[in-house]
């Protein structure tokens, strides 16, 4: 049994004391797992205001130092554990890099800048219909135009129907197959886009293409040089 500090101390005033230590304890119970020095202090006082007349048992006290430890070495594992994937994070930022300046194949929106963009269809082949389906930034259907059933890649010129050209920005093309009238399926279609930038974001390397459109690695289907 661990000694009390005040053998003058009350029952009353003992368990008073208990239930403010013990609500404090509660509302620290987070900083416990990384503050093993705050843990301790809670015991001392809660070593200090027991009742002298049901003290608690010594073995409680193992019991708690050894759970708390077992705590501590736990988020102690997990911080090693973030800082390895911050510096394996920060290699595979750091051996990607040389794809800074190349064009990558993704469905992430596309920057149009005037000159035509390369499309990659995959329509279902039972497919009768087939449309493209082109939107601005905003989501906005700008444009709808039938298209052969063919996997051959396709140049979209950025020309509206009446002939005048699209203002330059980001927009996203799908492909939409029908058959028989019935709807089969609405796909994103990939684009080439030339990747600006490499950097981590969240423990996690992103490609940053042109016009602002943000990829990680496994979105990307296809490598080449700029053309």
């Amino acid at each position: 049994m661990l000694p009390f500090a005040n053998a003058t101390t009350t029952p009353s005033t003992a368990i008073s004391n208990q239930t403010v230590v013990s609500q404090a304890a509660a509302a620290a119970e987070p900083v416990l797992t990384s503050d093993f020095e705050t843990f301790l202090k809670m015991l001392t006082v809660q070593a200090k205001y027991q009742d002298p007349l049901e003290p608690i048992d010594s073995s409680e006290y193992a019991s708690q130092l050894a759970q708390f430890s077992m705590v501590e070495q736990q988020v102690k594992a997990n911080d090693l554990l973030t800082l390895l994937s911050g510096h394996l994070g920060a290699g595979n930022m750091a051996s990607m890099g040389g794809w800074i300046g190349m064009e990558v194949r993704t469905d992430a929106p596309s920057q149009f800048d005037g000159s035509p963009i390369t499309l990659s269809p995959n329509p279902p082949a039972a497919a009768d219909e087939i449309y493209l389906i082109v939107e601005d930034i905003n989501g906005v259907e700008v444009q709808r135009t039938a298209i052969g059933n063919s996997s051959e890649s396709i140049e979209w010129a950025g020309v509206a129907d009446d002939g005048s050209p699209f203002d330059s920005g980001l927009y996203t093309f799908s492909l939409e197959a029908r058959a028989e009238g019935s709807l089969l399926s609405i796909n994103r279609m990939e684009t080439y886009s030339r990747i600006t930038e490499v950097r981590s974001e969240a423990g996690e390397t992103v490609l940053v293409l042109n016009g602002g459109s943000v990829v990680t690695p496994a979105q990307v289907t296809a490598l080449r040089e700029d053309a």
